[in-house]
């Protein structure tokens, strides 16, 4: 069987976010894009738009000293559903972490319109991130 275009899409997505290639996640990414980050962190909050996206993810990579890794393990996913699962690893002020998670993407016409996140342990970016 074929893999879903979104699953390389999203693939593609992980690549181009490593390699900081903005025009490759805007290709990506819904204008209108919604980034759910839960948690009680300092960059806990909805993020709307990929200009806030981008700054959050900036952000991230500030605090993490450019520290910050996604492994990605695997993709799923359909017309309207995509699923991530991957490694997050990090590390401030001589503190490091590494947490399994799943991406989680709402998408509409191969664009992701919405992202959540589920981790493993929530709190040890918290305490990371403070």
């Amino acid at each position: 069987m074929a893999e879903h275009q979104n699953v390389a899409r999203i693939r593609d997505g992980y690549a181009a976010f490593a390699k900081g290639d903005f025009a490759t996640l805007n290709e990506l990414f819904a204008e209108d894009l919604v980034w759910h980050v839960g948690g009680r962190n300092q960059l806990t909050k909805d993020y709307r738009g990929r200009d806030e996206v981008y700054g959050f993810f900036g952000r991230l990579l500030e605090l993490t000293e450019g520290s910050f890794h996604l492994d990605l393990h695997t993709v799923f996913a359909d017309d309207e559903h995509g699923v991530a699962l991957v490694a997050t690893s990090a590390s401030r002020g001589g503190k490091s972490v590494r947490i399994n998670e799943a991406h989680v993407y709402h998408l509409r016409d191969g664009k992701v319109t919405e992202f959540w996140d589920a981790s493993t342990d929530e709190y040890a970016l918290d305490e990371l991130l403070g």
